[in-house]
């Protein structure tokens, strides 16, 4: 079985003091740092850019996994890379208004490991052409756009076929499951085969950081 990771949504910590949350979620044995990047046109929201990721880069040394939830990510992917990305995630809706092959194949060449996303409403084959062209799948359980929605389990099918896509391949990817993950959740996930759970609210408002990482990781268990 691969190693589960745990990736830690610093959208839901606290801002006010974020450069704590940050060192609290590495010494509770956080394996990456998941960075929700939001424009407010791809997706109904705005987070943060560039400088808020370059702040957190000087704050750990754990990989940074950005997730692109905004339009022609193509142009902005540069200085996502420049603040410090490990891994860049990106869109691959009609609406994200970018040539995905080429977004993908520019991530990989400025030394970035390249992910792409798909909606709830995206069905996978939409994805299937552009698999053996990146290292980590995110699989949107949630409409993406706002914390804190209901885990939607019919999402697993979406799962269970990348796990299947990589039992055939020599190149395997990750994974990622973001989206209402807690403890039952990222066992459903970890069943079907996800090994990359991103959580948000059920770590950055547990009273135990540690023990909320830990009971995620190890829920197939």
């Amino acid at each position: 079985m691969r190693k589960i990771i745990v990736a830690p949504s610093i959208l839901a910590a606290d801002f006010s003091r974020l450069a704590d949350e940050i060192r609290r979620v590495e010494q509770a044995g956080a394996d990456w740092i998941h960075c929700d990047i939001m424009d407010g046109h791809f997706v109904d929201n705005i987070s943060f850019g560039p400088e808020i990721v370059g702040i957190v880069r000087k704050e750990t040394n754990l990989p940074l996994d950005v997730h692109l939830m905004i339009q022609t990510p193509d142009h902005y992917s540069p200085r996502f890379v420049k603040a410090g990305a490990n891994s860049i995630t990106v869109h691959v809706e009609r609406e994200a208004n970018h040539d995905v092959e080429k977004t993908l194949r520019a991530i990989r060449d400025a030394g970035c490991r390249p992910g792409l996303s798909l909606n709830p409403a995206t069905p996978f084959e939409s994805v299937e052409p552009f698999l053996d062209k990146i290292e980590l799948l995110l699989i949107m359980t949630v409409h993406p756009g706002f914390g804190g929605q209901s885990f939607r389990p019919e999402m697993m099918r979406k799962v269970k076929r990348a796990a299947e896509w990589n039992e055939s391949r020599e190149h395997k990817i990750e994974i990622e499951v973001d989206g209402g993950i807690n403890t039952e959740t990222a066992r459903l996930s970890i069943q079907n085969g996800a090994n990359v759970l991103v959580a948000g609210t059920s770590i950055f408002r547990a009273k135990d950081y540690r023990e909320a990482i830990e009971a995620i990781r190890g829920a197939s268990l």
